[in-house]
């Protein structure tokens, strides 16, 4: 039972199967959770998208079409991900015209990483959305036809397309944090 297929799966969910979703859940959960955190940067956040994307896996299984199941549920995760996100964006500017900043009261260490990822996440934000979703879905694991499946691409682009996306973050980052090392890196 455990080397069935997603596609076999896949069918059995759509006739009603909870064992064959917890299967498929157990089985996919993490990387879609890990494509979720890199996104988000919250934990919280992550296993919430996560778990909707599951239910809509279980409420509206994909057609049975042959594209990979890991790739439907990235999309759907990602498209979920960036709407929280803008949503995010939208009430924190209203916030910040309502009131101040609220202060940072974190121990110095965890503040560094904080801002680290802070820029990373920033710096991500101003790439191209396709560039930004090719970074996230690399650096969570996906293999290079698994994005190119996410993202609808041709499975031989992926490479070229994603040393683009990295070469345009390390302009970015290092022209919005020129002081900086780069992301990950440790000053010698």
């Amino acid at each position: 039972m455990a080397s069935e297929s997603d596609e076999a799966l896949l069918q059995q969910v759509r006739c009603g199967d909870a064992d064959a979703f917890e299967r498929l859940f157990l089985r996919h959960y993490s990387q879609v959770y890990r494509v979720l955190y890199n996104l988000l940067g919250s934990r919280e956040e992550a296993e919430d998208i996560a778990q909707e994307t599951f239910l809509a896996l279980l409420d509206r299984p994909p057609p049975a079409n042959g594209a990979a199941l890991i790739a439907w549920l990235c999309r759907v995760a990602l498209n979920r991900g960036y709407n929280l996100l803008r949503g995010q964006r939208r009430a924190r500017q209203h916030a910040e015209r309502l009131a101040e900043p609220p202060e940072q009261i974190d121990p110095y260490g965890e503040a560094l990483r904080a801002e680290d990822r802070a820029r990373v996440r920033a710096t991500i934000a101003e790439l191209p959305e396709r560039q930004g979703q090719l970074l996230l879905l690399r650096y969570a694991g996906l293999a290079y036809a698994e994005i190119a499946a996410v993202l609808d691409l041709a499975p031989g682009s992926v490479g070229t397309l994603l040393a683009r996306a990295e070469r345009a973050f390390l302009e970015r980052y290092q022209r919005d944090y020129p002081a900086e090392a780069r992301p990950g890196e440790q000053e010698g």
